[in-house]
């Protein structure tokens, strides 16, 4: 009776170690919008300093290629105010996808002067510049914080271990549809590549179909389409 125990014990510790092994390393996310061929994909923190060092080469390449970026919340727990703007970001973005954006960019750009203290007012301000607004309760029911809190999780079943996390995916079928950037400078070359590759796939597609062995000259007539 007690192996019996000892083995279901060490069964069920399997099953739950192969369940977590599951759950991490999902990399469905890691493809581009519907309609694109090729995208950059981020996992970001809008205080992680790295974050905004990268934002002006993501930028660059994106406008280069005429690629989209997919941006994905990953505010770290150690950093105090990165949340919040992660969570103003979201509202922005139900103004306007492209408001969120320019917010995004703007904080990343201002990092070294936003505090916990000043971010909602350097958001109010931000917004009434562009003749919006910014409410007192911006997230009344907490579904933007929950959208915020989702990403994160995300990242967390992709893998992601660090800010940012920067890919390269394509919509290809074949080889290798996304790869991570190690190397920054290595950004509009891995784009090339995998522009390359999702134009290779496409050509074959599109390749009419050999022409088959003639027919034998006894069959005289076709059958009719159905």
């Amino acid at each position: 009776m007690k192996r019996f125990t000892k083995v279901a014990v060490v069964l069920a510790v399997m099953i739950v170690s192969l369940s977590a092994s599951a759950a991490v390393n999902d990399t469905s996310p890691l493809r581009p919008p519907k309609g694109a061929k090729v995208a950059i994909v981020i996992f970001e923190d809008l205080q992680c300093p790295d974050c905004a060092r990268a934002e002006p080469v993501i930028q660059e390449a994106a406008k280069t290629y005429n690629i989209p970026i997919v941006r994905h919340d990953f505010p770290l727990p150690m950093h105090n105010w990165s949340f919040e703007a992660h969570v103003i970001a979201r509202y922005f973005d139900t103004k306007s996808k492209e408001l969120g954006e320019e917010f995004r960019r703007f904080i990343l750009k201002n990092q070294p002067s936003v505090t916990k203290e000043n971010l909602r007012g350097i958001a109010e301000r931000w917004a009434e510049e562009r003749k919006t607004a910014l409410p007192f309760v911006y997230d009344p029911a907490g579904a933007l914080a929950a959208k915020v809190k989702a990403d994160f999780a995300l990242g967390q079943r992709v893998g992601i271990e660090h800010t940012p996390t920067i890919y390269v995916v394509s919509d290809t079928q074949r080889g290798t549809p996304f790869v991570e950037v190690v190397d920054r400078s290595n950004l509009f070359n891995l784009i090339d590549q995998m522009q390359k590759q999702a134009m290779a796939e496409g050509g074959a597609k599109s390749k009419p179909a050999k022409a088959g062995k003639p027919a034998a000259k006894a069959a005289k007539t076709k059958a009719p389409v159905q």
